[in-house]
């Protein structure tokens, strides 16, 4: 369905009913929030049933405990939920009033209005000025500039910083004052809104015309004007319609993977406890029948009570009440309370802290934290994240010397650039001297571009360069004497070792990616004609005389060593052209330009006529400095198993040599599969071809396999994904279109997994989020997505952990993630430390929080054998209130916060040691049964050892012993003594925390089990504490401490005995680890060197491949000539690379043990 809009015309438009421009991300409103958030907490499966049991212990007939001892833990929870809830939302509001919120001049009347972007509407006419964000999709009407030119950074949109041109239609570019806007009354009739960030179609009808639109025409939110004083534009989408927030995803509640178990488990749990109930409920009525009856006289039944059948059914609920402890509230709340420890310790953590941007790590998200433990694939884009986006002119060759890293003194050149640094005083000598070679090779670079310059004040000069290669190679000439100062669109201007030289520009052959270069053709001063040209290795080297064979081979090293470095390369080349073929050519240019159809291809062909028998000058290699710490966090998260995937909006070959720089791709892997396919069976073909050729290479080596594909419900696996050798999958956005349909995503997946490294470049925001989704359906894996800009926010929403980088694309990334901190390096310690520590501590937690309780629970069922089954407890319903609350709550909190099995250098020192989250080895529902049959177990030996000792034991003065209330003392002293031991075993790291709460707990039972007998609190409630002197007395027998000392011993050796074997004959990795570190910390380490083994690169030749075609044409126009231009951005200097050496001899110095599973690790262990 198509979209009208007409300019000037609010009524006409309103009748389409089409969105306004504001947006919301909030989920509740004030009068929604109760309702709402209520209906969402009660579909976790554990309020409800809390409510359930409360709504049971109101009945008299059949509660056997008091109410309290459920709402008060139940309305805390739901409290405290609906609290953070509202939190997050009260920001989400903050952040939507924010932008809604922002001025914009609106055409009204024909007079300019400032209005909220909130109050902007489609058909509207707006004027944005320089540096404004765009408030809308719009039509570009008209601007400051020539030609109704204008210049957008769209970092928020594709993640790319470099300029892009937008340019207005001929008809409209004249429309520039308020007058004649206000009386344009134009109509669009366009595509609806769709997420196609570089499409777009459309027609304008005016004045009886009609003129056709394209993305050239259009602004789009999320972009930012730059270096153009003003321009108007017509609204076209607006709000949810525009293509930014149609990128953005929906926001989805995120629960982790132990929560989705937990619901599972508690459902399980509940089923337990209702065949329990069962059981006891049937032994009641048949006890009643066969028992009670005969004793109705003392013992009648309840009131309402005439069967023995109906007898059992009301015991059955008051037993569903006592046992409800097996699954207690306090789990939940103990759950929300670690998971806010562990989020504090990402927030106050200094070595996540970036001092440069005064930025801390944040973790925007509570509920996440031990999924960070579990990671499996990790989706990064590329520029911002892992890159500064900052191009270094790095080193060259130049006829067959390569210049190499030593500071240089460019204080002689008054027009240098400060910020510029350039290491080899050769290069310079050369340039002094005079050298023809070195003059020409920076000729080259001062005139074969497309940059435009500006110059403030004198020697004040500011390039305004499509892509930061091509600025670094021009502020490199720059700095060397050859100075680019100003072009027409018929010339160029150079300062030439301090003299100006104008060169008459003939004709720019414009860079494509298909031709992957661009020349020039410049007459000189003296008349000279002669073309420069620069581009790919690949196509320039086949494109150059016979004579430079020797020289070629030469330079083709060089490239393969900056290759080898992950260095941007590329080749120059010149060719000197007769008076006579440059006319003739000329000619032929100026036909094929004109012509009405196949122009590029005519445009082609001639270019490529003229572009050969060059002679080859020389190479450069340019750093696209990669941000600090980059390759190391990759090679270790690597060495943990986790797959790194890089998506990028990115050209392939830009986004290949960063895969090169940090260490993703690398020259000692088998085959890097590039897949560019334009039509779903290219696709196909070369994805089947790639798989073929992994099989193949693993069948000659020997491993047998035979290709099948596997694919079940529960997880995605692949017989490729075993197969010897390391692979690489690079895959165009076009191609991964047709890789993503239903038909074939299976195929793509299975390719891709099969790979240690997967690029995806030029893909939209959606295809980044599609990508994940694809991941999270088949692999059932962890996913987490990482990213700096707007573009991202679609991926970070959908992937199950969302991590948002503080960098130099605005904050949309941040606002959408659920951890945030400033520099990509910090995923290692996030992951590693933060996110280990705090699967291992909530598993630790888990088991024992089960255990402790089923302990606890299970003594009120062999209980009911023994008292007719009628639902009393073993307990008085102070302990069974206070159990969970004060007893045993403190010392599994400290735990479950503070505990660690290696210290958080060994954790990123040994990256095996993140493979049981991976694997989901600590808790799982056989981890969960192991914990409920040690809590049975417990419970026998709890109930039956104190009983049989009961039965015949006397008192010191020779009476029985064996009482109610004496044995509740015993049962539960005994109960709350095991506990603390077991946990004292459970924890691994103590701190002066765990130490205080599992003896102040201790302490305080003992403190209420006394006062709660006491005389004091008698007389205070006679009702309620009848029981006076009990607990002292019963304290006061050796026979008493002897049971309680034997229940404790039996109960604890097994576990003890269990965990040594376990220790000796199957130790886990961290045991190692553990003691490693013990053995090694006497023992001198020793290093080894890493010796580094090359293959021929590939690879090389980056040229400026966020370069964008046509500005060539733009500027033999002369539309684009003006007096403003863009500063670039200050280049830094490089950063230090040893990572490799550092991590050999970490690997080195710890042995191979750290790499080895846990079931085949060091057997000098024993102890």
């Amino acid at each position: 369905e198509e979209r009208r809009v007409r300019a000037n015309a609010r009524e006409y438009n309103e009748k389409f009913q089409y969105a306004s421009n504001c947006i919301k991300t909030s989920k509740y409103n004030i009068i929604t929030f109760l309702p709402v958030n209520l209906f969402e907490q009660f579909q976790e499966v554990a309020n409800t049933y809390f409510l359930f049991l409360l709504i049971l212990q109101l009945i008299p007939q059949i509660s056997s405990l008091s109410w309290f001892t459920t709402i008060v833990p139940l309305v805390l929870v739901l409290t405290i939920t609906a609290v953070k809830d509202a939190t997050d939302d009260y920001f989400r509001h903050k952040s939507d009033n924010q932008v809604n919120n922002r001025q914009s001049q609106v055409l009204i009347g024909g007079v300019l209005r400032q209005e909220q972007w909130m109050n902007v509407r489609v058909g509207d006419i707006i004027k944005l000025e320089n540096n404004q964000f765009v408030a809308a999709d719009l039509l570009l009407l008209s601007s400051s500039e020539p030609h109704g030119l204008c210049y957008i950074e769209t970092a928020e949109l594709d993640g790319e910083t470099n300029m892009k041109v937008r340019q207005a239609i001929p008809v409209t570019s004249e429309l520039g004052d308020t007058s004649k806007l206000a009386r344009f009354d134009g109509e669009v009739i366009c595509e609806p809104p769709n997420n196609k960030l570089d499409k777009f179609g459309g027609m304008l009808y005016w004045k009886e015309n009609k003129y056709p639109l394209s993305n050239q025409n259009m602004l789009l939110r999320g972009c930012v004007l730059r270096n153009t004083e003003w321009c108007f534009g017509l609204v076209i989408f607006a709000g949810p319609d525009t293509k930014l927030m149609q990128n953005s995803g929906r926001t989805k509640f995120k629960r982790t993977s132990i929560d989705r178990l937990m619901n599972t488990l508690v459902l399980w749990i509940f089923g337990f406890l209702v065949c329990m109930g069962v059981i006891l409920a049937i032994g009641n009525a048949i006890w009643e029948h066969e028992v009670g009856v005969c004793f109705q006289i003392y013992l009648p039944w309840d009131e309402g009570v005439h069967s023995a059948f109906f007898s059992g059914f009301l015991s059955f609920w008051s037993y569903i009440i006592i046992l409800n402890t097996v699954v207690p509230i306090s789990l939940y709340v103990s759950v929300e309370v670690i998971r806010l420890g562990h989020s504090y310790f990402i927030n106050w953590d200094k070595k996540m802290y970036c001092a440069k941007r005064r930025t801390p790590a944040e973790a925007r998200t509570t509920t996440l934290n031990e999924e960070l433990g579990q990671v499996e694939y990790i989706f990064s884009d590329k520029t911002g994240t892992l890159t500064q986006n900052i191009m270094v002119f790095s080193k060259c060759s130049v006829n067959g010397h390569s210049y190499r890293p030593e500071p240089v003194d460019f204080s002689f050149n008054p027009l240098a650039d400060p910020r510029f640094q350039f290491w080899d005083p050769s290069l310079l000598e050369a340039v002094n001297l005079g050298d023809p070679h070195v003059h020409e090779f920076f000729r080259l670079l001062s005139l074969c571009h497309t940059v435009m310059s500006e110059e403030k004040s004198e020697g004040e000069l500011y390039y305004k360069a499509q892509s930061p290669d091509e600025g670094a190679l021009v502020t490199a000439a720059r700095n060397f004497g050859f100075v680019f100062r100003s072009r027409t669109p018929k010339t160029i201007t150079v300062h030439e070792l301090g003299r100006a030289i104008t060169y008459q520009l003939l004709a720019i052959l414009d860079f494509n990616n298909i031709r992957k270069r661009m020349s020039v053709i410049v007459r000189s001063p003296e008349g000279k004609i002669r073309l420069y040209c620069k581009g790919a290795d690949t196509i320039l080297l086949e494109r150059l005389h016979p004579i430079n064979q020797d020289l070629t081979n030469v330079t083709t090293d060089h490239l393969n060593e900056y290759a080898g470095e992950g260095l941007r390369t590329l080749v120059l080349a010149y060719k000197d052209l007769e008076e006579s073929y440059y006319e003739d050519w000329s000619e032929r240019l100026h036909r094929a330009g004109s012509a009405p159809e196949a122009r590029e291809d005519y445009l082609a062909r001639l270019y490529d006529e003229v572009e050969h028998d060059m002679m080859l000058l020389g190479a450069t290699a340019i750093e696209d400095k990669l941000q600090q710490g980059v390759p190391e966090t990759i090679a270790i998260l690597t060495l943990a198993n986790i797959k790194i995937w890089v998506l990028t909006g990115d050209k392939q070959e830009t986004a290949v040599n960063i895969g090169y720089s940090c260490k993703m791709l690398t020259d000692d892997m088998t085959e890097v599969f590039v897949v560019t396919g334009h039509t779903v069976l290219e696709v196909r073909e070369e994805l089947r071809k790639a798989r073929e050729k992994m099989m193949d290479a693993s069948r000659s080596m020997g491993n047998g396999f035979s290709y099948q594909e596997k694919l079940s419900s529960s997880k995605f696996t692949s017989v490729l994904e075993a197969i010897a050798g390391e692979y690489a999958l690079v895959i165009n956005g076009h191609s991964l279109a047709h890789a993503l349909e239903a038909d074939m995503e299976v195929e793509f997946l299975e390719t891709a997994c099969a790979c240690k490294a997967v690029i995806c470049c030029r893909v939209t925001p959606l295809q980044k989020a599609q990508v994940v989704e694809l991941v999270k359906k088949y692999k059932k894996a962890v996913t987490l997505a990482i990213g700096d800009g707007a573009n991202d926010v679609s991926m970070i929403k959908t992937a199950h952990i969302g991590v948002g980088i503080s960098g130099q694309e605005g904050i949309q990334a941040v606002l959408a993630s659920d951890y945030s901190f400033s520099q990509f390096k910090f995923l290692q310690r996030l992951l590693l430390v933060h996110g280990r520590w705090s699967y291992l501590r909530m598993c630790k937690f888990l088991c024992y929080f089960f255990y402790k309780n089923f302990a606890f629970t299970m003594v009120h069922f062999w209980f009911g054998f023994f008292c007719g089954f009628s639902a009393q407890t073993v307990y008085d319903q102070y302990f069974i209130t206070l159990y969970n609350i004060v007893y045993t709550s403190l010392p599994v909190l400290a735990m479950g916060v503070f505990d660690q099995d290696v210290p958080e250098q060994r954790s990123m020192e040994y990256p095996k040691l993140y493979e049981p989250g991976q694997l989901n080895l600590l808790f799982n529902k056989r981890e969960f049964f192991i914990c409920i049959a040690q809590g049975i177990y417990t419970s026998v030996l709890m109930f039956f050892i104190p009983y049989g000792v009961f039965a015949d034991a006397t008192r010191d003065d020779g009476a029985q012993l064996a009482d109610y209330q004496s044995f509740a003392v015993t049962v539960a002293t005994s109960l709350v003594i095991v506990v603390s031991v077991q946990i004292g075993l459970d924890t691994g790291f103590w701190t002066a925390i765990n130490h205080f709460f599992i003896w102040g707990s201790l302490t305080a039972y003992f403190a209420i089990l006394f006062a709660m007998h006491s005389d004091g609190l008698f007389q205070m409630f006679p009702n309620q504490f009848r029981f006076v002197g009990n607990a002292q007395n019963t304290l006061a027998q050796p026979t008493v401490w002897l049971t309680i000392a034997l229940t404790t011993v039996v109960c604890i050796m097994p576990v003890v005995a269990f965990r040594f074997l376990k220790l000796d004959l199957k130790p886990e990795l961290s045991d190692t680890v553990r003691y490693t570190q013990l053995v090694r910390k006497k023992q001198k380490t020793q290093h080894r060197c890493m010796r580094r083994v090359g293959r021929v690169g590939s690879r090389r030749s980056g040229y400026a491949f966020s370069h964008q075609e046509g500005f060539g044409e733009l500027i033999m126009s002369g539309k684009n000539m003006r007096l403003s231009s863009l500063a670039l951005s200050s280049f830094a200097t490089r950063p230090s690379a040893g990572w490799i050496e550092t991590l050999r001899k970490k690997k080195g110095s710890d042995g191979s043990t750290a790499g080895s599973p846990s079931g085949v690790a060091d057997k000098t262990l024993k102890v």
